[in-house]
């Protein structure tokens, strides 16, 4: 697959599903099999548990991963334990998890791994920064059920999408709601001079006017039902710190004053805005952007459900190629 190639151009991946066997697992597996560890450095964790055989909430089969000779991987104290593989052990970290310390090791022969490692955002790049310093040039990050965090460019610098039947078993529907999250992740780096002025502020909800003047819009999120946008003629940009919500972006957009704003947010993990009203927001002259941006570098479908139902491959990933304007791989398939 091209995309191959293209994940070696970055030092960090994720692979993020959209729902619970969307096929995150297979693709974590079909990248891990063609990783160059013979020439390059190569690590992989997971924010969440992957590995088993039996999914525990749908208790359907999963793909076991397999990891090859020469790979660095990092898993929790009881999963290390667990190992069908004769590995070298880099480090175990002071953070604890509920299944242990995370361990850092290095297999050296091919075999089997559960993979549990840094539980949060923080974790990981501290974890990733460990690696960069042990002369690691990618690190790959397995991302849980709906926890796009493990994505946020925070995080990670690209990232391969996942998704299919299991997140909606109608065509048409599954491809609206998939190019909507690619749309978030592909949504336009604001400019440097937001990017400066906005980049420190960790909290509240903030605008500029058209001289460039910062003002603090409240104390309060834009989470609350409270806010409200007064004496705010001149704005041009509005920062929202934490989460860009469907009743925050209403008020803004019921707002005359503010028909052609600029809403500006962290990344796209922080955007929980449903896909009919976004599209009115921007319809009617608004913009989102964001401080920082991962490179999405393919999206995978897989077409059967738990339930076992099967969507047409060939229809389904046509569609959401046009929809989405980027490559669409069915895996098993191609394989």
């Amino acid at each position: 697959m091209p995309f191959i190639n293209e994940i070696l151009k970055y030092s960090s991946l994720s692979i993020v599903g959209l729902e619970k066997n969307t096929g995150k697992t297979e693709c974590l597996k079909y990248v891990l099999n063609r990783m160059p560890v013979n020439t390059r450095r190569i690590a992989v964790t997971s924010i969440g548990i992957d590995g088993e055989t039996v999914d525990q909430v749908t208790r359907t089969q999963k793909p076991e991963i397999v990891l090859p000779q020469g790979m660095y991987f990092a898993t929790s104290e009881a999963h290390y334990k667990l190992r069908r593989l004769v590995s070298e052990l880099v480090d175990v970290s002071d953070e604890n998890t509920s299944l242990g310390r995370v361990v850092t090791a290095k297999a050296l022969t091919a075999g089997k791994i559960l993979l549990s490692g840094p539980p949060s955002a923080t974790g990981l790049i501290r974890w990733m920064n460990q690696m960069r310093r042990l002369g690691v040039d990618l690190t790959i990050i397995d991302g849980a059920l709906s926890r796009l965090s493990s994505a946020s460019p925070a995080v990670s610098e690209s990232m391969i999408l996942a998704t299919g039947a299991a997140y909606s078993a109608n065509i048409n529907t599954l491809v609206q709601k998939t190019a909507h999250v690619v749309q978030l992740i592909n949504l336009p780096l604001a400019d440097e001079g937001l990017r400066n002025t906005f980049g420190a502020l960790d909290k509240g909800t903030w605008w500029l006017d058209d001289e460039g003047t910062l003002n603090e819009l409240s104390s309060v999120t834009s989470l609350s039902q409270n806010i409200r946008f007064q004496g705010m003629e001149r704005c041009r940009t509005l920062f929202v710190a934490g989460a860009l919500v469907d009743s925050f972006i209403e008020k803004v957009r019921k707002n005359k004053d503010l028909k052609h704003v600029e809403i500006v947010v962290r990344d796209f993990t922080r955007i929980f805005v449903s896909p009919q009203l976004f599209r009115l927001f921007v319809k009617g002259g608004g913009r989102v952007t964001v401080l920082h941006k991962s490179k999405l570098i393919a999206v995978t479908v897989n077409p059967t459900s738990p339930s076992g139902y099967v969507l047409d491959s060939d229809i389904l990933c046509e569609k959401l190629s046009e929809a989405i304007e980027l490559p669409v791989y069915d895996l098993l398939k191609n394989k």
